[in-house]
């Protein structure tokens, strides 16, 4: 019997079972909720249980630890697992990078990976080089969505006879290069089949998201930008192919970039990358990152810590002698080269630099109302562009 608990004139605070606080009507509508299930499936949850299959039960991390801040808005977070995000950008923006990045990342947690490819285009040896287990990384060039989304519900069908615990990230590189049946079955031209791709792609997330939504399974789109020919003169001046299925199915969606080369010795070594979190549900959108991309060892992480701590304020000095002050009071100096040297070589110290850097970057929530923010800027709502920039660094 219930208990009650509090009473006024709006509502009764009962006590049913473990459920201490709870509205008694509220109680009412879960169980009829869960009554009306025919399967007898749980069909409805209370937002703080744990079961509950909006709750995010892993990240993985994309390799720059700003841009999994700039995410997930939470240390040690980046892609969430039981979603689909996508990757998209302009050609050699590091898309295709990335993905080897979070393979790598996805195997130090445990886990496989999957990669579909429709341009039959990965480099071996780069991959190897960025740490990934490439003999346990399957890959599956695909030419159709309809054959990459029979061979992806197969992917998880099996991973999951196998293992109900185990990390799975599938890639999918990428929906712009990839065609459908009609199109491929069809005479060279002007064809109109952007449509068909569309509905397919559409019926494929619907099905999609209801199936990982609940396993530690992360789905990741690339795709390619299009100039936008209708934004007008303050929208956004690009747009992806495929019609709106993904960027609405997608709980994040991460726009890549290039804004400079990178030269040593007059010869280019890599190039600067920035990145637009153009849609997150697990923090603030419109956030982003900077971190150079070095074509021999890939995204180079420790690197844009140091950039951001100078930007911050965190680290004072030049780059022939910083200075850090730690939490326990101790002064540590450092020149750039040994910055990395300090940070592999003891992780407690590592782990202190990080969280300073999550500090000075997570946006901490508050109450509605409870401060004038002033000197707001108002901006368009044009993203910043990603076409890269003549100037060499």
């Amino acid at each position: 019997m219930a208990k009650e608990k509090n009473i006024n004139t709006k509502s009764k605070h009962v006590e049913v079972e473990s459920n201490v606080g709870r509205d008694e009507l509220a109680v009412t509508l879960h169980n009829a909720l869960n009554k009306s299930s025919k399967d007898g499936t749980k069909s409805a949850y209370w937002v703080d249980d744990d079961d509950n299959p909006s709750i995010i039960r892993d990240w993985v991390s994309t390799g720059s630890t700003l841009l999994d801040l700039a995410i997930s808005n939470r240390p040690h977070g980046g892609l969430p697992v039981g979603r689909v995000a996508e990757l998209s950008g302009l050609e050699g923006t590091g898309k295709s990078l990335m993905c080897a990045h979070i393979i790598r990342e996805t195997e130090k947690k445990g886990g496989l990976s999957v990669f579909f490819d429709s341009e039959s285009a990965i480099d071996r040896n780069f991959w190897v080089a960025l740490g990934v287990n490439i003999k346990n990384t399957n890959y599956c060039p695909f030419t159709t969505l309809e054959d990459l989304f029979k061979k992806v519900e197969l992917c998880i069908g099996e991973f999951r006879k196998s293992s109900h615990d185990r990390l799975l990230t599938i890639f999918i590189d990428s929906v712009a290069q990839a065609t459908i049946e009609k199109e491929l079955e069809a005479e060279h031209g002007i064809d109109g089949y952007n449509t068909g791709k569309s509905l397919i792609l559409g019926k494929a997330f619907r099905k999609i998201t209801g199936i990982i939504s609940r396993e530690r399974i992360l789905v990741v789109f690339t795709n390619q930008l299009r100039f936008n020919m209708n934004s007008g003169p303050f929208g956004d001046k690009w747009t992806t192919p495929g019609g709106k299925s993904l960027s609405y199915t997608a709980s994040t969606r991460v726009r890549l970039g290039t804004i400079g080369k990178l030269k040593k010795n007059n010869e280019v070594i890599g190039v600067k990358c920035t990145c637009a979190v153009i849609k997150s549900r697990m923090g603030p959108g419109a956030r982003g990152a900077q971190f150079e991309i070095h074509y021999d060892s890939g995204i180079q992480d420790l690197a844009s810590w140091l950039n951001f701590s100078k930007e911050r304020g965190i680290i004072t000095g030049t780059a022939a002698k910083y200075s850090w002050k730690r939490t326990n009071g101790e002064t540590m100096e450092f020149n750039t080269a040994k910055f990395v040297e300090l940070m592999n070589s003891d992780k407690d110290l590592k782990e202190e630099f990080y969280q300073v850097i999550c500090d000075n970057y997570i946006m901490h929530y508050r109450d509605p109302n409870s401060k004038i923010v002033e000197d707001v800027e108002e901006v368009s709502d044009e993203t910043p562009p990603e076409t890269e920039s003549n100037s060499d660094e």
